[in-house]
């Protein structure tokens, strides 16, 4: 029997968030060595991670539009310099909205289990978990490409904020 969390707080081993459909707990989170249940929604703690990590959700999803031009189920730095990056696999507002943490994901294949059909894609884990899902295989690659995107401009921006602190200095 799990505990059950009021809350959680999104850290480096973190590896997805999945909406629960319990009436004690919604979110099923997925760590490196545990699950946890918690009562607050996959978007809630989201939301709360960006603002541990210096800023709102919605400041975030700005500011990845405005960087990558992704509108469309924009992948979220919730914590930029703990390397905290999440993608959503749905709109963030749909029930069915995962939320898998990039940096722990190994590989993605299709499925090729003919017996269930609602299973379309398997994430492979860096720790050898892997996880069953329900989206397309070319989904959830376009979803990490994304990711990876968005690291890679707020990777820049970290670059040019500490270029521009030593040419200040000099």
């Amino acid at each position: 029997m799990h505990k059950i969390m009021n809350e959680y707080h999104i850290n480096k081993s973190t590896m997805a968030l999945l909406p629960a459909k319990n009436t004690c707990y919604s979110t099923i989170v997925i760590e490196q060595n545990r699950q946890i249940l918690v009562r607050k929604t996959p978007i809630q703690l989201i939301k709360t991670g960006c603002l541990d990590g210096g800023s709102t959700y919605d400041g975030r999803r700005k500011a990845v539009a405005h960087l990558t031009g992704c509108m469309q189920k924009p992948p979220i730095p919730i914590n930029p310099g703990n390397h905290l990056f999440a993608f959503p696999t749905h709109s963030p507002s749909a029930f069915e909205c995962n939320w898998i943490f990039y940096n722990h994901i190994k590989s993605i294949k299709p499925s090729v289990n003919n017996n269930d059909i609602s299973v379309q894609s398997i994430l492979h884990f860096k720790n050898e978990q892997t996880l069953l899902m329900r989206e397309s295989h070319y989904i959830l690659q376009k979803q990490m490409q994304r990711t990876a995107i968005c690291i890679l401009q707020f990777s820049n921006q970290a670059h040019e904020v500490l270029r521009y602190q030593e040419v200040k200095v000099q």
